[in-house]
């Protein structure tokens, strides 16, 4: 069995190869080539948290895995990551273990490709600038994403936290596919006046921007609010929206407080939501149609994601010889 670190991960895996690894993900999920039961949620109140358990099995590629992920909402006060996490990959031939790594960066990973599908799906070809919400290691993935799929030439940062956005800056500022102009934003308006493509990626219980602010031919990427009483998009935006995108049908509609409160307030109706973002992928439905067209979408996270990308990662440690192997 393998063992993986963080690092190892990062050296395992670019932005670009888990943008169509997680591609193919969700066109097996959409065209009923995975089984993926609902993921198992503990909540643990007395520490503001949720563990999850997320298991997989995609049946063209044989990937099959299982991550164990932990959401501390109060670990960011404490200096510690936001989210833990740790992902088992199983021959699924044979049953026998094969890797365990560390699932943090892997979650930021392939969230921020599953919006790098989304926005090569749906964003306008020639966008150009970006506003992220969320200068956490979430925001970092969806800016590397959507800068791999568009040529961008400037990115407008929020967060809440006074300081967040100029350490992500200072941090991200010069890396290679990075747009070249990174902002400040000073509120949530400015952040999206001239955005062309929109990542929400919060803790946020409260919308962060007005849809009375974005322009036409927006395309947004809310990937933050993964419960029902979450909320980073307000109903405004949903009304506007031409197409609204989700991961899943049976994640996002049970999970997702974005989609959950505009459907209580009667502001959309379920036959508002267009595809889910794999029956694009695999050719069943179109993306963006029109340059003006408004298009949203939502992720709550699925498991395929993390079964194919850890293969991966498990493929390229084995190729490389990066980890350390055990016997258990």
């Amino acid at each position: 069995m393998r063992i993986l670190s963080r690092a190892d991960v990062q050296q395992a895996l670019s932005m670009q190869q888990a943008i169509a690894i997680v591609r193919d993900a969700f066109a097996q999920l959409s065209t009923d080539q995975a089984t993926v039961p609902l993921r198992v949620p503990v909540s643990i109140q007395k520490h503001d948290a949720v563990t999850l358990f997320m298991p997989a099995h995609l049946h063209a590629s044989d990937a099959l895995a299982v991550k164990i992920v932990s959401i501390h909402n109060q670990n960011p006060a404490k200096n510690l990551p936001l989210i833990h996490a740790l992902v088992v990959v199983i021959d699924a031939a044979t049953g026998q273990p094969l890797a365990a790594m560390e699932g943090g960066y892997l979650t930021a990973l392939r969230t921020g490709a599953a919006s790098g599908v989304a926005t090569d799906l749906l964003a306008r070809q020639d966008a150009r600038v970006a506003a992220i919400f969320g200068a956490g290691a979430q925001g970092r993935t969806q800016l590397l994403a959507i800068s791999a799929v568009r040529n961008l030439e400037r990115a407008y940062i929020f967060d809440s936290t006074a300081g967040k956005a100029e350490t992500f800056i200072a941090d991200i500022s010069g890396q290679p596919g990075v747009p070249p102009e990174m902002r400040t934003a000073s509120s949530p308006a400015e952040a999206v006046r001239e955005a062309d493509i929109i990542c929400t990626a919060t803790t946020a219980t409260r919308p962060v921007f007005s849809g009375a602010d974005i322009k036409r031919g927006v395309h947004i990427n809310a990937i933050g609010a993964y419960t029902p009483k979450m909320q980073e998009i307000d109903e405004e935006t949903l009304k506007r929206a031409d197409k609204i995108v989700i991961d899943s049908d049976t994640g996002a509609m049970v999970e997702a407080g974005d989609l959950i409160i505009a459907l209580e307030k009667g502001a959309i109706k379920p036959e508002n939501i267009y595809a889910e973002i794999g029956e694009i992928a695999a050719g069943k439905l179109r993306g963006r149609e029109r340059a003006d067209e408004i298009t949203f979408f939502k992720s709550v996270g699925n498991a395929v994601q993390d079964a194919a990308v850890a293969r991966a990662i498990y493929d390229a440690a084995q190729r490389d010889n990066l980890g350390v192997e055990v016997s258990l």
